[in-house]
């Protein structure tokens, strides 16, 4: 309608009288186009006498183009109008308050063309008055943030960025039917993003067919190559090497959507299809997945990094092939299958391994489905265990052992009386819960293994329950460890991360009759006899070092057993405890005895802020008694400093190890 408009006005006044210049204004209300409608409207148009060329310009207080997005107001153009063969041409600069640019207009009875340029972006537009219903949009070097108001159709929290793009797109406005854009579209260096950043994309480079329609139902679909840069989708992070095939189709209605197809393709890494539905809130909601991974070292450094991450286990390394299937109806899972061939997991921080995984772990909401997963081998901290297999069973949602199962580790056996495994539901995270059971594992292998100094002896235990939730595994029951011809048990022990960053293991210890003889030998310390009880409350390790404890340790009186202590002995409990020898002779002669008889030792030590707060059997003055002398000679050892730097007495206690320790004499 503008174009015809112009056209009338230039060849009237082209024709006028020579002789006289010719001014011509014009005021239009609204003025309305199938893809855009300008209000109140105004045109002048001056044509000075005898010239070739006029000078135009329009004003418009608004243009709206609602299916596109896009609101301009104080449009100002002004062009010099001039006749082109059979048509009219007039270019010059435009203005509105949200910007400016170069605009160029052709049009003749035929056709219509417009090209609008800031540096060098270019945006050209073609409609050819045979099809009026189609525009085509010619797009160079475009920033990615003009396209901002059209992405706020079809989705209102999505945020263009950096980057920049070409396309070359048909827009179809029929008088009674959809807004449809369809054509090419070439992404470089794009980024977008949501306000709360849990969906965005950096540095994307692709090349994509697109074909939208904005109606009361939106429909749109996408295909083509992804050739780089990165994808985050809440906790998916995908940074796929290589180029990737992508295909979506989606249907939009009232901020819902439904996807019933999409396609992911990168040749030897990942092919995975479904389809799917999101609510108006965004929140997945329904999901149909097939997935195929020829390569896991490759799928997880492409996309797996970030959930790996949040566990703890970005530097997992993996090898093998994955297919994965599943089911998820109204935000719920009703079925997952995992096929896994020749798998190897390999943590490079000790904590775990698996060789040559190989089976298949079904889940199901409802019907029962059995499966089962075996391995080789592997090791749990540094322990190794041997192969086995998991008979595996699901049914009400919940992934459970079919019977106990054993398998070998440390010369002895670990036994999973139970298992069952809860997937996150509803907002309620993962759940985990098992029975163990530890049969004669032998502890010097333990020892070993662990780099402690050579104990023997074996691990026995039952755990009944245990139960891993909120990334904390607690334990009922306890362990018990037959060692030094006594036992060592330990009950309330739980862990939070165990699997992640600086795990944290709490637990209650009980010593009960153990050799002295046995195990001050074994620490080099010097020789005891006797029996010692103890407790250790209250322990709690950051990524494996003490943050505290209480421990209390004693000797106790047993019929028919002595109670001596070596010289060597007494010099390594001086050290650790910062004490100093009270004896009835004189200092100088205690070299002549090689071992004393006691009474009692004990000694404590309560640990807050990487300070030990030391005590003893009972107070002597300033001090504390550590060790009560019996016999003649008799001998007593006294601590001074009752408040001791953790890392000091750590220190201590290598060089007790080491044999570098010397009395004090009093």
């Amino acid at each position: 309608m503008v174009r015809r408009w112009l056209a009338v006005a230039a060849v009237g006044m082209a024709l006028a009288a020579p002789a006289q210049a010719r001014t011509l204004t014009a005021r239009v209300q609204r003025v309305t186009t199938p893809v855009a409608t300008l209000q109140d409207v105004r045109v002048a148009l001056e044509w000075p006498a005898q010239a070739d060329a006029g000078a135009l310009r329009l004003q418009a207080a608004r243009l709206d183009a609602p299916d596109l997005g896009y609101r301009l107001s104080a449009l100002d153009w002004r062009c010099t109008l001039t006749r082109v063969e059979r048509g009219w041409r007039c270019e010059g600069p435009v203005r509105s308050r949200q910007g400016q640019a170069r605009l160029m207009l052709f049009f003749d009875e035929a056709r219509t063309q417009a090209t609008l340029a800031r540096g060098a972006t270019r945006i050209a537009l073609d409609r050819n008055a045979a099809v009026p219903d189609l525009t085509r949009i010619d797009l160079t070097a475009v920033p990615l943030t003009w396209a901002q108001a059209l992405l706020a159709q079809a989705w209102d929290d999505g945020r263009l960025g950096a980057g920049a793009f070409d396309a070359r797109l048909q827009v179809l406005a029929p008088a009674r039917g959809p807004l449809r854009v369809r054509g090419p579209l070439t992404l470089r260096g794009s980024a977008f993003d949501t306000p709360d950043g849990t969906v965005a994309g950096q540095n994307l480079v692709a090349r994509l067919d697109l074909d939208l329609a904005f109606d009361a139902q939106d429909t749109a679909r996408v295909a083509g190559t992804l050739q780089g840069g990165e994808l985050l989708f809440g906790n998916a992070y995908l940074a796929p090497q290589g180029p990737v095939r992508v295909e979506v189709q989606a249907e939009g209605r009232d901020g819902t959507w439904r996807v019933p197809r999409f396609l992911w393709r990168q040749d030897g890494v990942l092919a995975a299809q479904g389809s799917g539905a999101f609510d108006a809130t965004g929140t997945l909601r329904d999901l149909t997945l097939e997935a195929r991974s020829g390569d896991l070292a490759a799928l997880q450094a492409g996309y797996l990094s970030g959930w790996l991450g949040i566990a703890g286990l970005g530097e997992l390394r993996s090898r093998g092939a994955l297919d994965l299937a599943l089911r998820l109806r109204d935000g719920v899972l009703e079925s997952a299958e995992a096929r896994v061939h020749a798998a190897t997991l390999d943590d490079p921080k000790g904590r775990f391994a698996f060789d040559r995984l190989d089976g298949r772990i079904a889940y199901s909401a409802h019907a029962p489905v059995d499966s089962a997963l075996r391995w080789q081998g592997g090791r749990l901290y540094g322990l190794g265990f041997g192969a086995a297999e998991l008979p595996l069973r699901s049914g009400d949602g919940v992934l459970r052992l079919r019977e106990p199962v054993r398998l070998p580790m440390l010369g002895g056996r670990v036994g999973f009386d139970s298992f069952e495994l809860r997937p996150p539901q509803r907002g309620q995270g993962l759940d985990v819960r098992f029975g163990l059971s530890l049969d004669g594992l032998e502890v010097a292998e333990l020892s070993k293994t662990l780099g402690w100094p050579a104990f023997g002896g074996e691990l026995s235990g039952r755990i009944p329950r245990a139960h891993y939730a909120n990334d904390r595994l607690d334990f009922d029951g306890g362990l018990t460890m037959a060692v030094f011809d006594g036992r060592v048990r330990v009950t309330s022990l739980a862990m939070e991360r165990p699997f992640g960053t600086a795990p944290t293991l709490s637990a209650d210890i009980e010593l009960d009759g153990l050799d002295l003889h046995a195990l001050t030998g074994v620490f080099d310390f010097g020789s005891i006899t006797g029996r010692l009880d103890g407790r250790i409350a209250g322990l709690r390790l950051v990524d494996w070092t003490p943050v505290a404890f209480d421990a209390r340790l004693a000797t106790r009186r047993v019929p028919g057993v002595k109670q001596r202590i070596s010289q060597r002995a007494v010099q390594s409990i001086s050290s650790v405890g910062d004490a100093s020898l009270v004896t009835t002779l004189q200092g100088q002669l205690i070299q002549l005895f090689d071992d004393f008889g006691y009474r009692r030792i004990g000694l404590s030590c309560r640990l807050v802020d990487e300070v030990c707060e030391m005590d003893g059997l009972g107070s002597a003055g300033a001090g504390f008694i550590i060790v009560e002398g019996a016999g003649v000679p008799r001998l007593t050892v006294i601590g001074f400093n009752r408040r001791v730097d953790w890392p000091t007495l750590v220190e201590r206690l290598a060089a007790v190890g080491q044999g570098d320790v010397s009395p004090v004499v009093e």
